[in-house]
């Protein structure tokens, strides 16, 4: 399932926003300060931020600046009160995707963030990693010695592990954002995953870190 980072600092808003995109059928992370939100979207486990400018620690221009200097892929939507034209061009040429004057409708915040995930997705649709390569479009993974037609489930457990070459993913994390299971009772539905994926790659391209989880080698 796609996650969404909402960085929303008044309470009443934030919880109206989270329950609209709930209902969209997004995976929902609310933060309040700046610093939140940084590291939230830096953690590598979001599709796609609505931040509001106006946030205590960090404001939201600074947040998408040093957004920005690690990641320049990640879908951000910038929500402020103030329409300024100087304040809107200053987000746009930092790198923000988009812009969402309050107040503003929940089914118009729903369109631009369905619109942004799909222009983010047709942006990248083939992952290379080492001798991998994933074809999202085509369904296909593809090393120099095999070239497999994947599942869905496989093929979202592997285009989330290839995003993050070389970092450890919890099987909870993997539950959380990939199936929308918040416990991890179910954990081995992974392990069977990812032992599918390993008898068509090969060994050594998932790693098992002890104790945590998977990562993709590099």
């Amino acid at each position: 399932m796609t996650s969404i980072l909402v960085a929303e600092d008044e309470d009443r808003l934030a919880s109206l926003i989270v329950r609209a995109l709930t209902r969209g059928g997004f995976l929902v992370e609310r933060v309040k300060t700046g610093r939140a939100a940084l590291d939230g979207a830096l953690g590598g486990k979001h599709q796609l931020v609505l931040l509001d400018v106006g946030l205590p620690e960090l404001d939201g221009i600074t947040v998408l600046e040093r957004i920005r200097r690690h990641d320049r892929s990640l879908p951000v939507l910038l929500v402020t009160a103030d329409n300024a034209p100087q304040q809107i061009v200053r987000g746009l040429s930092l790198g923000a995707d988009d812009y969402i004057p309050k107040p503003f409708r929940f089914d118009e915040l729903i369109a631009r963030v369905e619109a942004n995930l799909r222009k983010a997705r047709a942006v990248q649709t083939v992952l290379v990693v080492g001798d991998v390569t994933l074809d999202l479009m085509a369904r296909t993974v593809s090393t120099p010695d095999v070239s497999e037609t994947l599942p869905i489930r496989e093929l979202e457990l592997l285009d989330y592990l290839m995003r993050r070459p070389g970092r450890t993913v919890t099987r909870e994390q993997l539950l959380h954002d990939i199936w929308g299971v918040e416990t991890s009772r179910s954990s081995n539905v992974i392990d069977v995953y990812v032992r599918h994926l390993r008898r068509k790659l090969g060994p050594g391209v998932i790693e098992t870190v002890r104790g945590e989880g998977y990562r993709m080698g590099v």
